[in-house]
C-alpha cells in the first residue's frame, strides 16, 4: 500500500481531557507523584504515560512528536525550540571528538556555520561536497565518518538529494544518513528512502503561520530515546524544550500542511515555468530542465507538488534588490528571510541565509549575487501575481517585451 503523510496524519486522533476536539495543553514545567519509587524509576527509564519535567517531554509536545513520527512514517519524534536546536542536538548525540561527517556544500547558512565553524572546536571534523555529485559523496567518506548530512531540496538551490543511493552508502560504511527536510515536508519521506534521521525546521512550512520558532528530529525510537537519557543525551542535556503553547498550535496547523503544500506547489510551479519561458535563470525541481527532476519524480510522494520554492538569478546585487522591493511596493510579497508563509516570500541568499558561506565558495556553488529566493504564497488567483512579477522584470530590464503579451 502507498505510504501517504496525510492519512497518517488523519489517523491520528486524539482527545483533549474533558473529550476536547484538540488535545489539552498543559501548561506545568513539573508534575507530581503518587508514589516516591515511580519518580526514582522515571529517572532510570521512560514511562508510558507517566511525566516528570517538562524539560524531558511534556504531554503537549509529547502529542506533536507523535504526529510528526507518523508523517514520516517513523517510531518516534522530539519536538525542540528551534530547527537549528534539532540539527545540532543530532550531530552531537552521533558524533563524538575525532569523527568526521560529510555535509552537502550548498545548505542552509546556520547549518553550515556549525558544520564548519562550531563542531571542529569540539574535534568533529567536516567535509563539504556536492552531494548530486555520488562520486565526490564516496571520495570523501574516511573510516571515521559517522554521519553523511544532507538537504533533501537543497537551501538554495533546490538541489534534490539521490536519498536511496545515499542511504545505501551510509549503510555500507556503517554511518547515519541525516537528512533535513524543512523544504519539503510530505514531499518526501525520506526514512522510507533509505534515511536514519530526518530534522525539520518547524517554523517554516510545517506550521505555516511565520508565528513561532521550533523544530523536530525523528527516527527510530532507541535513537530518540539515546537523545533523551539523562546521563548523556543531548536533547535532555542541551535543554532545547518547545514550549507547549506552542506545540499546540503547530499541532493544529499541520492538519492542513497537505492542503498548503498542494498550492504552494502549483503557485510555484505556475511562476516557475512563466519565467523559464521568459528567458528568466530559475531554479525549480518541478520542472522538466531541473537536473534531478526525474529523481525527485522517483522519490516523492505524488499527491504534494514539487515545493513553493523558487529561485532565479538576475545577475547582480543592485538588481536583485532592485527587483525585491519593486515586487514589495507592488504587494507580492515581503522582503523577508523565512519561508512556507501564507505571503509571498523573497530575500537574496548570498546576503542573507546563506551569507555565513564565503563569498568564494558561494561563487563555485552557484550562490551568486543576483540570486532571489522566493518562498511562494498561498495566492488564490496566482496568475494575477506572475504577471505583476513579470511586469516587476519588464520594468527593471530583465525581459524582452516582445514576451510579456503570453501571459497578460
Amino acid at each position: 500500500m502507498r505510504f501517504d503523510p496525510a492519512m497518517e496524519i488523519q489517523d491520528d486522533l486524539v482527545f483533549g481531557e474533558y473529550g476536547d476536539v484538540n488535545p489539552s495543553i498543559t501548561d506545568s514545567s513539573t508534575y507530581t507523584f503518587l508514589s516516591a519509587r515511580t519518580m526514582e524509576e522515571l529517572f532510570d527509564h521512560p514511562i508510558e504515560g507517566c511525566y516528570l519535567y517538562s524539560r524531558h517531554i511534556n504531554p503537549t509536545d509529547a502529542y506533536l512528536a507523535r504526529a510528526l513520527a507518523r508523517m514520516e512514517g517513523a517510531e518516534a519524534a522530539q519536538v525542540m525550540s528551534s530547527g537549528m536546536a534539532a540539527i545540532s542536538t543530532t550531530l552531537l548525540q552521533l558524533c563524538s571528538a575525532g569523527d568526521h561527517i560529510v555535509a552537502e556544500h550548498s545548505i542552509y547558512g546556520g547549518t553550515y556555520a556549525l558544520l564548519k565553524n562550531v563542531l571542529p572546536r569540539f574535534g568533529i571534523d567536516v567535509t563539504f561536497v556536492d552531494m548530486a555529485d555520488l562520486d565526490a559523496v564516496r571520495a570523501a567518506v574516511r573510516p571515521n565518518t559517522k554521519v553523511i548530512f544532507c538537504e533533501g531540496l537543497s537551501n538554495p538551490l533546490l538541489t534534490v538529494a539521490d536519498l536511496p543511493s545515499l542511504g545505501h552508502l551510509a549503510e555500507t560504511i556503517g554511518a547515519q544518513l541525516v537528512v533535513d527536510n524543512t523544504f519539503s515536508p510530505m514531499i518526501l519521506s525520506p526514512l522510507r528512502l533509505g534515511a536514519h534521521v530526518v530534522i525539520h525546521s518547524l517554523t517554516k512550512f510545517i506550521n505555516g503561520t511565520s508565528d513561532c520558532v521550533a523544530g523536530c528530529v525523528v527516527g527510530d525510537r532507541s535513537f530518540i530515546s539515546a537523545m533523551n537519557d539523562v546521563n548523556s543525551g543531548t536533547s535532555m542535556l542541551l535543554g532545547p524544550t518547545l514550549d507547549p503553547l506552542r506545540a499546540a498550535s503547530i499541532l493544529k496547523n499541520l492538519h492542513t500542511l497537505h492542503l498548503r503544500l498542494k498550492k504552494h506547489g502549483e503557485n510555484a510551479l505556475m511562476l516557475a515555468r512563466r519565467l523559464h519561458e521568459l528567458g528568466v535563470r530559475v531554479h525549480y525541481p518541478g520542472l522538466p530542465q531541473h537536473p534531478q527532476h526525474e529523481l525527485l519524480n522517483a522519490m516523492r510522494n505524488p499527491d504534494f507538488g514539487y515545493g513553493g520554492i523558487v529561485t532565479v538569478d538576475v545577475g547582480t546585487k543592485v538588481m536583485a534588490e532592485r527587483l525585491m522591493m519593486l515586487m514589495q511596493d507592488r504587494r507580492v510579497g515581503y522582503l523577508a528571510v523565512s519561508l512556507g508563509y501564507f505571503k509571498t516570500l523573497f530575500s537574496a541568499p548570498g546576503h542573507s541565509t546563506s551569507s555565513e558561506i564565503p563569498e568564494d565558495e558561494r561563487a563555485v556553488l552557484g550562490v551568486s549575487d543576483g540570486l532571489v529566493r522566493i518562498s511562494v504564497g498561498l495566492d488564490h488567483e496566482m496568475s494575477r501575481s506572475v504577471r505583476i512579477i513579470e511586469e516587476c522584470l519588464l520594468d527593471l530590464g530583465l525581459l524582452n517585451v516582445r514576451y510579456l503579451p503570453v501571459a497578460a
